[in-house]
């Protein structure tokens, strides 16, 4: 719960995305179970809060593409991550940095 609250008041600067990463796979669907290593990296992630976007010369905002909620496709590295206390992380991107949006 301190966690939600935490992320509730983190609010991304400019055109910054907070992400929160897929789970890796952990098992097969035989039920084996996978070491680390063998894991791959997970590439996607939902956004839970963007910034107000960049900008312009005028000083007017330029709105983000993406929206909270949005499963994103990500780089596979980059990002600043931020965990809170129950040991969740999270990643900040530029939007610039996001690869793709994937629609479901």
């Amino acid at each position: 719960m301190a966690a939600t609250n935490a992320i509730k008041r983190l609010i991304p600067l400019f055109d910054r995305v907070l992400v929160q990463r897929a789970e890796a796979i952990t098992k097969t669907k035989g039920g084996i179970v996978l070491p680390e290593k063998a894991q791959a990296k997970v590439l996607q992630g939902t956004v839970v809060a963007i910034g107000p976007g960049q900008r312009n010369d005028k000083g007017e905002h330029i709105p983000l593409s993406i929206k909270v909620g949005d499963i994103v496709l990500l780089p596979e590295y980059g990002g600043t991550k931020v965990e809170f206390e129950d040991n969740k992380e999270f990643h900040l991107f530029r939007e610039s940095d996001i690869l793709a949006k994937l629609e479901v």
